[in-house]
């Protein structure tokens, strides 16, 4: 209980203090009803505007509603769906001045409603854990262990759809679990009328919780997947009366979702040049090394999460233990649990993985390499983990007769106190607390080293933006220089870094197709201050090079340059 309580906690503390990274930003804007192509129309003119500007994007746009948002996400974004961007657009106009001025600070406004999101799961996971073992200890680890998820923290303090995709991942499995459950195992008494009347009610809020996890993420469909294998093996392979009634029931619930999700299905097919465009960078093929070294960085990163570099074999080394750990808990499950329990399981974990997986060994790309797009993976592997530690501690000592409890009994006082051992149960039991022990301080020191951080993993293209506004807001009267940049996403982490620069430092934002100003009107635009580029597209660097001075790394990882002119 004390863990969970921390797991807790962990959710609300420094919110504010990580870099809010790009897809963040886009989530804000998306909410507020703007585009980026409107943003860029406003910011790309070649003058010089202060950082603190950039904010008002991050507010409701004037005039707007919802059909903004639902607009902006569908004609630039519309691989995601709008549930989580009306929810915080919701939130921000109900809630967003009085955060602000309990908390002095937006980014806990925005990152506080993922974190309550995340809140949900902890009794759905207590519930499915229930419907699965029915047994209190193996809920209450499983629920601690969710908690405690080094992962899962990270994206319950992340401005996006990702805690609530596992939410409603958590509640479609307790859900089907209800729906497939036989009436006469829920209530024996029951009429047959009411009993129909149950199933109707039960397949129906299964097809609304199946819905909803569409519009939350089209990854949900992954889910949608393993419970399909599940319906077509869960019951006697002689193709039973109930188990052709249970297919019907969960084909018609899924398709009774799927259409209320037609209005978006419509909507991506409609705008599928522009889903390509926005998930192309998923098609490259890194290799199959990359593959095995990301998919072991996700799957145990539900229990440890320190990073000491991609190239360190440190990173890795320290993964293996919670590697063995996962695999021994799944054959343990397979091994002692019946054929319904471990089939829910393994197929809710296998589905997934597999059908992201595959397209990347055969085809190419990295999409099974993306730690939130295996989401739906996580819950059944945090399941089988709480399942095996507490089998594993509620082993009992080996009964002994009463002529080998008399032999154990003098050979005990035969031998010297600092001689004995415990008996093999007991020591095993044990072993097994020093394992559970070990699996909460590894995840309690990375969520403290988490929490002190100012960027992580997932921050990805931002997440040098921590440094970069520290190298701004270190040098005597800076002025940043930037573009769209090569591939178009400078303007999310402009904005992003205008929420830990000083709001007053000045940005020349450029953009080379329209009329630029001469050369003695820039200088003059440039004299007195320490230039710095930010991640400057190529065309806008070689323009800088060739007529206003040397370029020269000042933090090349993050690409961003320091401009020395010709007269300095």
């Amino acid at each position: 209980m004390v863990l969970l309580v921390l797991g807790v906690v962990f959710r609300f503390v420094n919110l504010n203090h990580k870099v809010y990274w790009h897809d963040e930003v886009y989530t804000t804007l998306r909410a507020a009803g703007y585009t980026r192509q409107e943003i860029d129309r406003d910011l790309f003119q070649n003058q010089v505007i202060p950082a603190g500007e950039l904010q008002r994007y991050q507010q409701l746009k004037p005039g707007s509603t919802v059909q903004d948002t639902v607009r902006s996400l569908a004609v630039e974004d519309p691989q995601h769906p709008p549930l989580y961007f009306l929810l915080t657009r919701v939130w921000m106009q109900v809630l967003d001045q009085p955060l602000k001025s309990l908390f002095h600070s937006s980014l806990t406004t925005q990152r506080s409603l993922p974190a309550l999101i995340s809140l949900l799961a902890l009794p759905a996971m207590y519930a499915l854990a229930w419907k699965l073992f029915a047994s209190p200890a193996v809920a209450l680890l499983a629920t601690t262990l969710l908690a405690l998820s080094p992962f899962d923290l990270l994206f319950a303090q992340t401005a996006r759809q990702y805690s609530l995709l596992t939410v409603m991942v958590i509640l479609s499995h307790v859900l089907l679990l209800r729906a497939l459950q036989p009436s006469k195992q829920r209530s024996a008494n029951r009429a047959g009328k009411r009993n129909r009347l149950q199933s109707v009610s039960d397949w129906g809020l299964y097809a609304l919780a199946v819905c909803l996890g569409l519009y939350t993420q089209p990854l949900f469909a992954l889910t949608i997947a393993g419970h399909a294998v599940y319906v077509g093996l869960v019951t006697h392979p002689n193709r039973s009366p109930q188990w052709f009634r249970s297919l019907w029931r969960w084909s018609l619930a899924v398709l009774t979702a799927v259409l209320l999700y037609s209005p978006w299905l419509v909507v991506m097919l409609g705008h599928r040049e522009r889903v390509a465009a926005t998930t192309d960078w998923t098609r490259v093929s890194p290799g199959l090394l990359y593959l095995l070294k990301l998919w072991l960085l996700s799957f145990t990163s539900l229990f440890f999460d320190l990073d000491f570099g991609f190239e360190n074999p440190v990173t890795f080394l320290l993964r293996l233990p919670i590697l063995v750990l996962i695999g021994l808990s799944l054959y343990s499950l397979w091994r002692q649990t019946d054929r319904k329990t471990w089939l829910f399981i393994l197929t809710s974990i296998a589905v997934p993985f597999v059908l992201l997986a595959l397209p990347d060994l055969v085809l190419g790309g990295k999409r099974s390499a993306i730690s939130r797009y295996l989401i739906p993976c996580y819950p059944s592997i945090q399941l089988a983990v709480a399942y095996f530690l507490s089998t594993q501690l509620a082993i009992q000592t080996q009964y002994l007769s009463r002529r080998d409890t008399y032999i154990e009994a003098l050979r005990r006082s035969q031998t010297p106190h600092w001689l004995r051992f415990p008996d093999r149960a007991r020591l095993k039991r044990w072993c097994w607390r020093l394992v559970l022990a070990s699996v909460a301080i590894a995840s309690l020191l990375s969520l403290t080293v988490s929490a002190l951080s100012f960027s992580w993993w997932n921050k990805d293209l931002s997440y040098f933006n921590d440094r970069v506004a520290h190298q701004i807001n270190m040098v005597s009267a800076p002025l940043v220089i930037s573009d769209r940049g090569d591939d178009y996403t400078n303007t999310g982490d402009l904005i992003s870094l205008s929420y830990q620069i000083r709001p007053d430092v000045p940005l020349l934002l450029v953009n080379l197709d329209t009329a630029w100003m001469g050369p003695d009107q820039l200088r003059t635009e440039l004299s007195g201050h320490s230039v710095l580029v930010f991640r400057p597209s190529s065309e806008l660097k070689q323009w800088l090079q060739e007529r206003h001075g040397f370029l020269s790394p000042r933090l090349q990882a993050a690409n961003l340059w320091q401009l020395t002119q010709p007269n300095e």
